[in-house]
């Protein structure tokens, strides 16, 4: 039956500060704190680091690995047993967990701290999905964009907070600092814990728990639905270039997540203020932009928007590729002495809305285009195809840098956003509507009860 009502704001509120609790865990664990230490400190192979940076992408590809097998069966298993709470807490207390205890790791306890690194980013990456299931109950299809994008907004205040206090009192990445920067872990795990506790207090299961059947195991009933699913995909077909398209989108997205820092200090050459102040101004926008977008997809459809922050993608990679040539054709038409680096923060801009935007809308359009039966189920498939695209994308960029250097291969992500473009044309947003609510599951042996 379909959802014509909004939830309670409060639940509302509850769902999208899940989203706020876990960028503690992306920003300070994955992208500025813990692989600089990482690789610097822990394997410490200095000068060029090259076994630290191989390992640490090592350990982040194995995770997103598990992801993309355990995503879909862990969402079979929650549309039919109806329990999807149970499954995000328990990948909420294992990230809780495990990032709290990196702060034990020593320099040289590389095998333990490439475990801890492998558990943690997968029990965030599998509540990234489950929490995502959660969004067809708040409210009817039109009205999804909105909650979306709020509670991406919300997301990237949130990282900025913990980023910015952990900063402030944990100090640089350094030997000599050891000792304070290593509580990151436990920071990024107790502001996880504590920032949640609203999403466990409100969100609420809107159907009655399922037993699991006599002489029947979980694992089954997962196979079971899977294989219905994918004997019936060819009646999703806009939701199946949509997933297409995402992989497009999300590999270039994971590009700039990984890289952008990386090419500001090594092609733009930009200072240590310029650095941060960057990440104030891509935080920020993101939020605007998710926000933003969000509210306008309430009245221009969730494709239009997605379609939108994908051109928006283009315009940003144009401008993070030509920030040097750009930034001499100001000066000598304008007659200013204008540095770089301070151009490069027009990128940012652009690159911020977009991050935000892109990955709120998609995440609505999913949501749109699936059958509430199977939102979970279909989330995971989302969620595989993200992180299917986070392997792909970031090998194909180190590959493309090894070959003409990274202030080119960075066109790789143009290709990318373009081929996304490409492949969510055939999407008609009303016929998949229709579909999916239309749609009647099937009894299946998995669904008996």
């Amino acid at each position: 039956m379909e959802n014509t009502q909004l939830a309670a704001k409060r639940e509302i509120f509850g769902w999208s500060m899940f989203d706020f609790a876990n960028q503690a865990y992306t920003l300070l664990i994955i992208t500025v704190v813990y692989g600089d230490l990482f690789t610097r400190i822990i394997v410490g192979d200095a000068p060029d680091y090259r076994l630290g940076n191989l390992l640490w992408s090592g350990a982040l590809a194995l995770s997103y690995a598990m992801v993309v097998v355990a995503n879909p069966v862990c969402g079979a298993v929650m549309d039919y047993s109806k329990r999807r709470k149970q499954f995000l807490f328990a990948s909420y207390l294992l990230t809780v967990i495990t990032t709290s205890l990196l702060y034990f790791i020593e320099p040289g306890w590389i095998l333990p701290a490439i475990v801890l690194i492998v558990l943690s980013n997968f029990a965030y990456a599998m509540g990234e999905g489950f929490i995502a299931s959660f969004l067809t109950d708040l409210g009817p299809r039109k009205s999804l964009g909105w909650i979306s994008g709020l509670g991406w907004s919300v997301g990237y205040l949130g990282g900025m907070v913990a980023t910015i206090v952990a900063l402030l009192f944990l100090g640089e990445v350094s030997e000599e600092n050891f000792e304070n920067v290593r509580w990151v872990g436990p920071f990024a795990g107790i502001f996880f814990l504590v920032a949640a506790i609203p999403t466990f207090i409100w969100l609420t299961e809107k159907a009655p728990k399922r037993a699991k059947p006599q002489h029947e195991s979980w694992s089954n009933i997962a196979k079971v639905r899977l294989m219905d699913t994918l004997s019936q995909m060819h009646r999703f077909n806009d939701l199946r270039w949509l997933l297409v398209s995402i992989f497009f989108s999300m590999a270039g997205i994971y590009i700039i997540i990984a890289f952008s820092f990386i090419y500001g200090a090594q092609v733009i050459g930009w200072e240590d203020h310029v650095r941060v102040l960057m990440f104030v101004t891509v935080q920020v926008t993101a939020a605007i932009g998710a926000l933003g977008f969000g509210v306008l997809q309430t009245l221009k459809g969730a494709r239009y928007i997605y379609m939108l922050t994908l051109w928006l993608w283009i315009l940003a990679i144009l401008a993070i590729w030509q920030t040097p040539s750009l930034t001499q054709l100001l000066n000598a038409s304008l007659g200013v002495e204008w540095q770089a680096q301070y151009v490069f923060l027009v990128a940012g801009v652009l690159s911020g809305l977009s991050l935000g935007a892109s990955q709120s809308s998609a995440r609505a359009l999913v949501g749109t285009l699936s059958p509430r039966t199977k939102a979970a189920e279909f989330f995971g498939f989302w969620g595989m195809a993200s992180k299917l695209a986070a392997v792909f994308g970031i090998l194909g960029l180190g590959l493309m840098q090894l070959a003409f250097g990274l202030a080119d291969a960075i066109v790789f992500c143009l290709v990318l956003f373009i081929f996304a473009i490409l492949t969510i044309l055939p999407v008609n947003e009303t016929r998949g509507i229709d579909t999916a609510v239309s749609w009647q599951e099937p009894s299946t042996r998995a669904d008996a009860p």
